[in-house]
């Protein structure tokens, strides 16, 4: 083999090895990476994602961020028993809202996340796969390719995945929802609202979670 054909063939490997590099590390949207500006909040009227009976005497409303290491634990021991005890039995509907805290560097970028798992009917799915392998929120490092994996093991088209995590379309609810949170004087997650009131007990007791929603049931209100 020539000199000249070697140096061909090694600026062709070099080339390809770019080319595949940057496909497979493309930037966020900055509307969902870190220091990006916050998107215009969208205007659709969209509330959130539920869990459980609509006609469900309680509705349990949870600002939640998805690096927030409180909400992993919440999501990871006291839901699965609230679950079990007041959704499975129609006594709540839940609700979740995204609140990503500013000094969460890829909050708004998980968030999202599970928007696009929700576009092919798998939110609740993403949810659980981002809060119970939460290792990600105290690295640093970009979770894209991580994201990516718990897309795939959940069963998502990954393609359809890649599609929305890169047009960022679902920025603009998160920052409705995040402005809603504000509005209802939401400043730490979790924060969660009973019937529209306020929750003041302890996050990490599902117990307080059943007596006040055994409360509430039994006032009627």
């Amino acid at each position: 083999m020539s000199r000249f054909n070697a140096v061909l063939i090694g600026v062709a490997v070099v080339g390809g090895v770019a080319i595949w590099y940057a496909a497979a590390a493309k930037p966020q949207p900055a509307a969902l990476g870190p220091g990006g500006a916050a998107p215009a909040p969208a205007a659709d009227g969209f509330a959130g994602f539920t869990l459980g009976n609509d006609s469900a005497p309680v509705e349990v409303v949870e600002y939640a961020d998805f690096e927030c290491p409180a909400c992993a634990q919440f999501a990871v021991v006291q839901m699965p028993t609230i679950r079990q005890q007041l959704i499975e039995t129609g006594k709540v509907r839940w609700r979740h809202r995204d609140f990503p805290l500013p000094s969460h560097r890829y909050a708004r970028f998980a968030s999202h996340a599970a928007h696009c798992g929700a576009e092919q009917g798998k939110f609740w799915e993403m949810h659980d796969a981002l809060f119970n392998d939460h290792s990600w929120a105290q690295t640093g490092r970009d979770p894209s390719r991580l994201f990516r994996q718990f897309a795939v093991r959940i069963g998502l088209d990954a393609r359809a995945y890649d599609a929305c995590m890169e047009s960022g379309r679902q920025a603009g609810r998160i920052e409705a929802s995040r402005l809603e949170g504000e509005r209802l004087g939401v400043s730490g997650t979790p924060t969660f609202f009973l019937n529209g009131r306020r929750f003041g007990g302890r996050s990490n007791a599902s117990d307080e979670f059943k007596r006040m929603v055994d409360s509430l049931i039994a006032a009627g209100r």
